[in-house]
């Protein structure tokens, strides 16, 4: 989902990120001795949801200690290197970051996939769907430009994003098909959900990026617009990208020092998998409900027990 910052940038605010620790450099911590344990969090609500569940895991059926880490997407992958993180839970892609530390670096590995499949678009609100319903052809979005019209798209009409750090194509794509419409950053998920809500309840015309898994998306009823069809290699170049966005099959990454230590941490998330419906459910809990993620954890782990049972290696 997510939009990488250059590496320098990346660089100072890995030294400066909440909850990062001084030992820059270091070896991660054995996993095999009970130790600590570092996730990065991502900053969404579905990647929430996982390290919810897996961290309470790892804390109450193994005996660990967790520590969570807010970090943009590319500064977790620079804490393989220097032992600030072991495991970033929610991989969107990212084939340039797996070249750098996976293949060049040898500095992470592939932990497998977490059985959701993630899918990104442009959205419209179902009602406005229903009174123009050709409005979901991406080709007739000039037509209706001026039905999105906000005081921040400058005469054009607006296209609304969320957290400025996630990937997207989207300038690039009203660009390379001329659309008459700006980029407008909303500023995180939760802003983004609101509008959206909001774009419901008051029937107020909005074009917004959204993605799935996603709770929202079992609340109200969203209509997506049809961009043309994603062909493999048809975003290879971010400048002239002219397409869709692909599904992704997300996936774990962790450090090449964590997964080599072979420990029962590694090994749980590694065999950690579920649907989209299990993630959506812990996400309604964490943002509709009330719930802290150790709440929202222990209420899922105790309906879900045949789920999340054989992620728990043999022995522990």
């Amino acid at each position: 989902m997510r939009k990488l910052l250059p590496a320098v940038l990346a660089s100072v605010l890995l030294a400066g990120c909440g909850g990062a620790t001084s030992d820059a450099g270091g070896s991660a911590p054995s996993a095999g001795s009970k130790g600590t344990v570092k996730l990065a969090i991502n900053p969404w609500v579905g990647y929430e949801a996982n390290a919810a569940v897996v961290g309470y895991l790892l804390e109450h059926e193994l005996g660990y200690t967790v520590e969570k880490k807010n970090l943009k997407e590319e500064i977790s992958w620079q804490g393989f290197e220097t032992g600030e993180v072991d495991a970033v839970l929610e991989n969107w892609g990212h084939d340039d970051l797996k070249k750098t530390y996976i293949e060049e670096k040898k500095t992470a590995v592939d932990a497998g996939p977490t059985g959701n499949t993630g899918t990104i678009g442009w959205y419209v609100p179902q009602w406005l769907a229903d009174e123009h319903p050709d409005i979901t052809d991406g080709a007739n979005l000039n037509k209706y430009a001026d039905l999105f019209k906000t005081s921040e798209s400058g005469g054009k009409g607006q296209l609304l994003d969320g957290d400025p750090s996630y990937v997207t194509n989207d300038e690039a794509l009203v660009s390379n098909l001329k659309l008459n419409y700006k980029v407008v950053y909303s500023g995180s998920e939760a802003a983004l959900i609101k509008a959206a809500q909001q774009a419901t309840a008051q029937k107020k015309p909005l074009l917004f990026y959204f993605y799935e898994p996603q709770w929202l998306f079992a609340k109200e009823k969203y209509a997506r617009v049809k961009l043309p069809a994603y062909t493999a290699g048809c975003d290879a170049d971010p400048k002239k990208v002219a397409c869709d966005y692909p599904d992704y099959k997300l996936d774990k990454v962790v450090s090449k020092k964590f997964a080599d230590s072979g420990g029962a941490a590694y090994q749980l998330i590694k065999n950690f998998t579920w649907t989209n419906d299990d993630q959506n459910l812990v996400s309604d809990y964490l943002t509709n409900q009330g719930m802290d993620a150790d709440k929202a954890a222990e209420k899922w782990v105790k309906e879900h027990e045949s789920t999340w049972k054989p992620w728990i290696p043999a022995g522990s």
